[in-house]
């Protein structure tokens, strides 16, 4: 057979390869490793410049987000600037004022020829206006000297631990009538020591603003006692309380004087035991010549009330060290030598004060000189009054007596009035030296009576009745007799136009400026329509419930395409740039023009700033209503939940009308906080699923539960009394916790960080650095403030007397600072750099393919955001009492319940849920020890970290004390917003600031609300023991809430977007 052709296809080569063959392979595979390399260049371009460009949307959606940022916190400084215009005009209108004037009493010139003749008459060595009865005093005051203190109680079952401590005073003026007498001291209110040293000096009734040609200090400018004997050349000692320094710069001797620290209120003996240490050595015969009058102003009963109230063993041991000081300073004192004890005020049942009841008003004055020269007009007055209630003086009358007393002129402007006994003689029947320094003392009121007339260009009356024609009587005694005339009945004469003219300058000055009242409340309810226009939402408005990932990717590729998004869409981020554009522009071209309106014409320069105010807020209501697509038809509730929130403030701003409604404020928060939790039960009866419907059910009743849990820690004003039980204290008599109260801060300490925990599980989110600070540093900082506590307890009862106080307050200080070192710097820090609560799970169900799953993606946004009221909590907590730590704890609860209870209703964007938090911070006010008076302020807050004061710091401190439930809501507020909410929610600033609209509105309403029934109710007989407080409560409160709403809350929720966009991204 012939061999087949070579180009047969079925012939196989039995040939190597030639050399072609194996070129054409390796270039083929040289191809595809070149094809190969190039794909992966082209990758990595197209994925560089992917990445470059998300990097740069990041970037500018940073960018965005800060400006707007910005803006958002611009908008929130100018309603904060509307606010404190509107409250300063009210205030200037409401707040009693005097003019100050500047005239001097002049020994030289009696206001009026004296009835009297006496040798030396007319000169500082016989008496410049009455016959000279002294030359040297020794004036010591002891802050808080309640009267009924120094009166025996001789049944002792019905003797208080205070009664029969202090029995010097007393024994001394029924056992020698002409050397001592002692008698009811009335304080005119408000009882703070500034005041009635005020008071106590220049002889006239306190005021709260005082218009003087001085406005640079607190020092005494106008005629007073002190500057009357400087300038007739007295040398004055003073020792104790270091307001006397601040009052009168320069008045004492340097090398004699002692100040020391008066806000101390833990400190009982440092001040006491100085006075005492250097008033002896200067009663010695060496050291008489060096002064003329020595000052002693002792704080340890007023600081003893202060931290235990008057019921407490402290406090009797202060009475018995006052008991023997004054023994022993009577025995030191010579003969020519006055001797005048006196409380400045007195002191409520907790031991505080500030207020007008009638323990803090009545204090107690005893006088006393070694020489017989008192006496009493009736034998019945020998013996003391057995309460204040019996023959009183007033605090000024202290005034015009030392100045007769010790020859020198009665200040200016006094208006009291000559005290009895002390001009009366020994037998009580001098009545013509009575008559004579009850003239002068008339007449020099008659003159500042007519100065101050002119000066403030208003007319005397002169109807049958008026002092005027008081006056007249006085002086028709006078002429029908000139050289003996009915001393007795001229007396008489004399004390009516006193009384009289007495009450017409606090009627004088009891006038309210009501053009500046009604500016003040224009300006805050204009405040209160801006926010209301703000907070208000269209149907279309849904930027508050975007949280749609698709939509978020869709609009990402859209964004690095180069594709802008719609302008309708992003238009809530432009609202605040608006706003605060059109607020500042207008205000400021209203401002300049009225304040040269103001200077022109001389009008008063708050009527520029109302202009500014007024003019402001009504450009930003024409933008909210223009270009921010407002409108007032928004106002109106649209469901259930906005009708309640409208009740709730609604009906608190009417019931402020009624003193009852006032008084009884903390027991009607609690039925609104109830109503919400029942409201809301039912509400969650109809979710959907049965998971849904038990745990609505659970937090809504919860709620409930706490709020009731919470109402046991009270503290009782006087007008609720005997109706209403403390138990905020040991009792209604003191200042310090009960031991079996110590329980609470331990309860806290084992129970809170793991109720927080419990919160966090729900959405998975106890993860990232929650497990640790959360677990261990909030745990152990609770751990350290029981505590603190323990050992303040052990302090105030003396169950460890082998420390002593000094190293107690050293142990004190120490853990207090550790505790707020944790919370408030390395909590504050914590929260600045913190990723989010979140963890990443990889799991694989096989081999091929991997699952990964982030716990706490769900609430990234809340998780994290809730270490920051957690920190503000550890250091409320610390500056609470036992009962108050207690309370902030369980607000603590009910703000998480609350923010379980608006997810699971889907309330998140409703009202209902600011308007409550704001309810509740307002409940949780009165839980933690306080009410709307200035004695429930609890000073020693200041010192429970410090050992003495430290600006800013210790009015800080006592701040985050009295305002603890306000704070806590404002901080966390946000946390309504953001529970439960996934990094892709967008306009969470703008959401966060709407809440925070609606939590002002609250507070604003009310504060709206006092100002005018304040305003309306200004004769009311309650107004400054009821209205005034509240008022003055709702301005601060909203200062305050606006100052943290922009310090903490917005900036918290911008510190928090940042960290959480950093890991995935910006939403918007």
């Amino acid at each position: 057979m012939p061999p087949p052709p070579p180009n047969s296809r079925n012939t196989k080569p039995n040939t190597p390869p030639t050399d072609y063959q194996k070129i054409a392979a390796q270039w083929a595979k040289a191809k595809r490793i070149k094809e190969a390399e190039d794909s992966k260049k082209n990758f990595a371009k197209t994925s560089n410049a992917d990445e470059a460009r998300r990097a740069t949307l990041e970037r500018n959606r940073k960018s965005a987000f800060e400006y707007r940022c910005s803006w958002t916190v611009g908008f929130w400084i100018w309603l904060l600037c509307m606010h404190v215009i509107g409250i300063v005009l009210f205030t200037s209108g409401f707040l009693l004022t005097r003019l100050v004037l500047d005239e001097r009493s002049i020994c030289a010139a009696p206001p009026i020829e004296p009835l009297i003749t006496w040798e030396g008459s007319g000169s500082i060595d016989g008496g410049c206006w009455h016959p000279k009865t002294f030359n040297k005093a020794v004036i010591v005051i002891i802050d808080a000297l309640r009267y009924d203190f120094t009166v025996p109680v001789k049944n002792e079952t019905k003797a208080e631990v205070y009664h029969n401590a202090f029995p010097f005073l007393y024994e001394s003026a029924v056992q020698s009538p002409n050397n001592a007498f002692l008698l009811p001291f009335i304080a005119d209110p408000p009882t703070s020591t500034l005041q009635r040293l005020k008071g106590l000096t220049t002889g006239t009734l306190p005021t709260f603003i005082d218009l003087g040609s001085n406005f640079a200090g607190t020092a005494i400018e106008e005629d007073n006692i002190l500057m009357q004997l400087r300038e007739h050349g007295k040398r004055i000692v003073h020792l104790g309380d270091d307001t006397w320094t601040s009052l009168f710069p320069d008045y004492f001797q340097p090398n004699l004087s002692r100040a020391y620290d008066s806000f101390n209120v833990w400190d009982l003996h440092t001040v006491d035991n100085g006075v005492l240490e250097h008033i002896f050595p200067l009663m010695n015969p060496d050291k008489s010549g060096e002064w003329d009058i020595t000052i002693g102003h002792l704080l340890g009963v007023d600081h003893a009330g202060h931290r235990y109230g008057p019921n407490h063993p402290a406090m009797t041991a202060k009475l018995e060290q006052m008991d023997t000081f004054i023994r022993q300073l009577t025995e030191s004192i010579d003969q020519d030598t006055l001797l005048v004890v006196m409380g400045d005020h007195g002191m409520d049942g907790k031991g505080d004060h500030g207020g007008e009841s009638d323990d803090e008003v009545e204090a107690a004055l005893w006088m006393y000189s070694k020489q017989p020269v008192f006496g009493r007009t009736q034998a019945d007055f020998a013996t003391p009054p057995a309460t204040a209630k019996i023959r009183p003086v007033n605090q000024i009358d202290l005034v015009p007596t030392l100045a007769l007393l010790l020859g020198i002129p009665i200040p200016y402007n006094n208006l009291g009035r000559p005290i009895e006994e002390a001009f009366a003689g020994l037998k009580g029947d001098a009545w013509d030296r009575l008559a004579a320094a009850s003239s002068v003392t008339s007449a020099g009121i008659k003159r500042y009576q007519a100065s101050y007339f002119k000066a403030r260009g208003l007319q005397q009356g002169s109807a049958p009745g008026s002092p005027a024609s008081l006056w007249e009587k006085a002086e028709e005694i006078v002429n029908q007799s000139p050289k003996s005339p009915q001393w007795a009945v001229l007396y008489a004469a004399y004390t009516a136009y006193q009384e009289e003219t007495l009450k017409i300058c606090k009627d004088l000055w009891a006038r309210f400026n009501v053009p500046n009242m009604i500016l003040g409340i224009t300006v805050m309810a204009l405040g209160v329509v801006v926010l209301l226009l703000y907070v208000s939402r269209d149907e279309d408005e849904d930027f508050a419930v975007l949280d749609d990932v698709e939509l978020d990717f869709a609009e990402k590729t859209l964004e690095l395409q180069g594709i802008a998004a719609d302008a309708d869409v992003a238009s809530y981020k432009t609202l605040t740039k608006s706003l605060v554009k059109s607020g500042v522009l207008s205000g400021l071209a209203i401002g300049l023009v009225s304040l040269a309106a103001v200077v022109a014409t001389g009008s008063e320069w708050l009527w520029a700033g109302a202009a500014t105010a007024i003019g402001s807020m009504i450009s930003v209501t024409i933008t909210l209503l223009s270009s921010g697509g407002k409108s007032f038809l928004n106002l109106l509730p649209g469901n259930f939940w906005g009708w309640l929130s409208v009740i709730f403030a609604a009906s608190q701003s009417i019931g402020f009308a009624a003193n009852s409604y006032t008084i009884w404020e903390d027991s009607i928060s609690l039925f609104f906080l109830a109503t919400f939790g029942i409201t809301s039960a039912m509400a969650a009866v109809r979710r959907p699923s049965v998971h849904e419907r038990t745990l609505g059910i659970y937090h809504s009743l919860l709620f409930v539960v706490l709020s009731r849990v919470a109402s046991f820690s009270k503290l009782c004003r006087e007008e609720q009394m005997p109706y209403c039980k403390s138990t905020y204290y040991a009792s209604a008599t003191s200042s310090t916790s009960a031991p079996w109260q110590l329980v609470v801060p331990f309860v806290v300490f084992l129970a809170l960080p793991s109720i927080v925990k419990s919160y966090l599980q729900i959405s998975r989110s106890y993860e990232g650095l929650a497990p640790m600070w959360i677990g261990y540093a909030f745990r152990g900082a609770l751990f350290l403030s029981a505590g603190y506590w323990t050992l303040d307890a052990a302090s105030n009862n003396n169950w460890l007397t082998s420390i002593s106080e000094t190293t107690f307050k050293t142990i004190h200080v120490s853990i207090a600072q550790v505790v707020l070192a944790l919370a408030l710097i390395a909590g504050s820090t914590a929260f600045l750099w913190a990723p989010p609560c979140i963890s990443i799970l990889t799991t694989s169900a096989n081999s091929r393919r991997a699952q990964v799953t982030v716990l706490g993606y769900g609430n990234a946004n809340g998780a994290r955001y809730l270490l920051l009221p957690v920190n503000i909590v550890c250091a409320c907590i610390l500056l609470s009492k036992p009962m108050g730590g207690g309370a902030v704890a369980i607000m603590l609860w009910q703000v998480l319940a609350l923010a379980e209870i608006l997810e699971i209703n889907g309330l998140a964007a409703e009202t209902i849920g600011p308007v409550t938090l704001a309810l509740l911070g307002n409940y949780h006010y009165f839980k933690t020890g306080h009410q709307a008076t200035l004695s429930s302020i609890q000073w020693d807050a200041a010192f429970v970290p410090l050992l003495t004061i430290r600006y800013p710091w210790s009015p800080l401190f006592v701040a985050l004390n009295h305002f603890a439930g306000q704070i806590l809501a404002t901080v966390a507020l946000p946390l309504l917003v953001l529970w439960k909410t996934s990094p892709k929610r967008k306009g969470v600033l703008e959401s966060v600031s709407r809440a925070l609209g609606v939590f002002v509105v609250y507070y604003a309403v009310q504060s709206l609300a006092t100002m005018a029934w304040a305003g309306h109710l200004r004769r009311h007989l309650m107004l400054y023991r009821v209205f005034s407080p509240r008022f003055m409560m709702a301005a601060a409160v909203l200062l305050i809430v606006d100052v943290v709403g922009i310090a903490v809350a917005l900036l918290g929720v911008r510190t928090n977007v940042l960290a959480v966009s950093e890991v995935f991204g910006y939403a918007d």
